[in-house]
């Protein structure tokens, strides 16, 4: 492990997120960079500035590391606690339902090769 990177409460669902980084994962650090730049997803502006963060801790590290050798080693996507955005929907007989809004905790791991 050289670097990692955590956006906790990221405010996507963990369903669209994991599209996104299932793309990136396995993928050089500068390659993946690349294509969040242009993927018109939603979950790819958060997921690219947790590449970022992770590229800059890993240089952080080790400044004499070769950019060009890090690649996204893992790359997973967790449901976060909703507690922070709780929304109610008036129901049927005076009830109310709570309303279920995404919620994320995504993580990098870049590797060398």
């Amino acid at each position: 492990m050289v670097s990692k990177a955590i956006a906790r409460f990221a405010r996507i669902s963990p369903r669209k997120a994991t599209v996104v980084v299932n793309l990136v994962r396995g993928r050089q650090a500068g390659e993946a960079l690349q294509l969040l730049e242009f993927t018109n997803k939603a979950g790819a502006p958060v997921l690219k500035k947790v590449v970022e963060s992770a590229v800059a801790n890993a240089k952080n590290l080790d400044p004499a590391l070769d950019l060009d050798k890090l690649f996204v080693e893992t790359a997973f996507v967790d449901k976060a606690p909703n507690k922070h955005m709780r929304r109610w929907r008036p129901r049927a007989m005076g009830r109310a339902t709570q309303v279920q809004k995404g919620m994320s905790h995504i993580t990098v791991i870049l590797g060398t090769r």
